[in-house]
């Protein structure tokens, strides 16, 4: 059997594109000889479609959109995910606790629908809902009540949908044992850093163990915060990996079974990161409707990488970097943003701001009299650079990308309304440490000083007070990374940190302000997920917290 895997970029609520995108790869593979066509988890909504799935006539289209696939598949059969539903009876005012839908009549199952002589011959409905971290299915979505086998030239397969595999014991071992010879796996498998290593261990553990062959079909693309890495693969039933598509890109290829080599994919952590958040600053601006982007350039390291990552996203010609230099801006600082900017290629203009700041001590010099100066002062900086950078924004139609990383959004180490105002904050889940290797990947990459040692090398600064460094006001970011990534990620008490060797006060302080950020982070523009645990949805806690871990 010819199976062709359509490794595709779907955008959440265009149930007509997503149809559209379709319909082209099912023409294409039928062209190319395939007998079979896969496509990802949820194509036709997009994933994760979150309450849209609430609304009644989306639904309705969904399944509408569905239908004009049908026609599409007589000489080519199609798996492809969509959103099946099926009627209850409950009076109308019944209020139902035990179901997300409430007063609705209609239950919802994440599906993957099997379609052959344009007709739907059968469906697969989900049968693990996962409910961590990023994901809230148990909120839509009901569970797969049986499980199904299909068949297409004599061989016998499975379908499950993305968690179903996860699951030790679960469909996809019912499947085998019912007699699969090859199980397909639909997904939307969201990015980050080792998920590559984890996937494909556990893929080749259920085709060695219940001794089937596995074709795994995943998303690609950004969607909000989330980056889909694509990756789709192919699994002999001795658990060898024989085929896989590309990585944070679409792909298209038609496998046929012919015993192969296996191949191997290693994790590359840094360049990962890279081309996952190229791909979801390009997706985020592209499926907002955006075409430029406008940042702050100040010569630090945040705001080049930033720069760097969005030129290769939209290309350097849409990229606008304003350069606000006070009078505590150091020259080296201007003459290194305007080196890297004309490395890059992108627009600058410069717009110094000290007169700005100027007006601003005069309207309160009479409320600050009898205060001595503090970070009210220097935060005046940057919430007259986050009024500009906006005021460009808004006027030009440009999305505002922050250039905050993941160890100051920890700590509150931004200012609410200054360097957090923007749409969208490409750094958010990158530690400081990432950023500098990510600065020395993307000038290996370039074959070039494209992001300035001066750069590289400069002690960390907000340029808010005269000599300032970050080190005056944080521990070294080795380890402050090193306690974050313990306390936020790994889940681990104060106690258990300090046991790894770091100094106890060091530990609870970084704790104590981490915890009391949390209102910073709540109004902080929407991030791009590349850790096991990010700031955003997959971590909700409280604002008001008097739990001391």
């Amino acid at each position: 059997m010819k199976i062709a895997i359509a490794q595709i970029n779907a955008t959440v609520g265009d149930l007509q594109a997503n149809t559209d995108l379709a319909i082209r790869n099912i023409r294409r593979a039928s062209d190319e000889g395939a007998d079979l066509v896969v496509f990802p988890e949820l194509t036709i909504t997009g994933y994760p479609p979150k309450d849209l799935l609430l609304k009644g006539r989306f639904i309705e289209r969904n399944k509408e959109m569905l239908n004009l696939i049908l026609p599409e598949c007589d000489e080519i059969a199609c798996i492809i995910g969509f959103v099946d539903y099926a009627s209850v009876e409950r009076p109308v005012d019944t209020y139902d606790f035990s179901s997300p839908y409430h007063f609705s009549k209609r239950v919802l199952y994440n599906s993957a629908a099997f379609i052959r002589t344009k007709k739907i011959r059968g469906v697969q409905h989900k049968s693990k809902l996962p409910n961590y971290d990023v994901f809230d299915e148990r909120r839509y979505f009901e569970p797969a009540k049986e499980w199904n086998l299909f068949e297409i030239a004599s061989t016998r397969f499975g379908i499950s949908i993305c968690e179903d595999i996860w699951v030790d014991d679960g469909p996809t071992s019912k499947q085998a044992e019912m007699g699969a010879d090859l199980i397909i796996s639909i997904s939307a498998s969201p990015f980050y850093t080792g998920k590559l290593k984890v996937r494909t261990e556990l893929l080749a553990k259920r085709a060695r163990e219940n001794q089937v062959s596995i074709l795994y079909v995943n998303m690609v693309g950004g969607q909000d915060d989330l980056v889909f890495d694509g990756g789709s693969c192919f699994f002999n039933k001795n658990g060898e990996q024989i085929h896989v598509c590309k990585r944070f890109a679409e792909d298209f290829t038609v496998i046929d079974g012919t015993p192969k080599e296996a191949v191997t994919i290693k994790d590359e952590p840094v360049s990962e990161i890279h081309d996952a958040l190229v791909l979801g600053i390009r997706d985020y601006v592209r499926k907002n409707s955006f075409t430029k982007v406008v940042l702050g350039l100040s010569g630090g390291i945040d705001s080049s990488v930033v720069a760097a990552l969005a030129a290769e996203a939209v290309g350097p010609e849409n990229v606008t970097a304003l350069m606000m230099p006070s009078r505590i801006s150091s020259k080296s600082s201007v003459i290194d943003a305007e080196q890297f900017a004309q490395n890059l290629g992108i627009e600058t203009r410069l717009i110094p701001i000290s007169n700005i700041y100027d007006s601003y001590m005069k309207t309160l010099k009479k409320e600050f009299t009898g205060t001595s100066p503090s970070v009210a002062e220097e935060n005046i900086q940057a919430r007259i650079r986050g009024n500009i950078l906006m005021a460009i924004s808004n006027k030009f139609g440009h999305l505002l990308l922050t250039t905050g990383n993941k160890s100051e959004m920890a700590v509150g180490y931004v200012t609410l309304y200054g360097d957090l105002a923007g749409g969208l904050a490409p750094l958010s889940d990158v530690t400081k440490m990432s950023v500098y290797a990510l600065a020395s990947y993307i000038n290996e990459r370039a074959g070039t000083g494209l992001i300035p040692e001066a750069i590289i090398k400069k002690e960390p600064s907000a340029e808010l007070r005269p000599d300032q460094q970050d080190s005056d006001d944080l521990p070294p970011y080795r380890v402050l990374d090193r306690i974050l990534q313990a306390y936020v990620e790994e889940n681990m008490s104060s106690d258990e940190i300090v046991k790894l060797g770091l100094d106890k006060e060091t530990v609870e302080d970084v704790i104590r302000r981490a915890d009391q950020s949390e209102f910073k982070r709540k109004q902080a523009p929407i991030g791009i997920k590349i850790t096991p645990k990010a700031f955003g949805f997959g971590r909700r806690m409280p604002i008001t917290n008097n739990y001391k871990p």
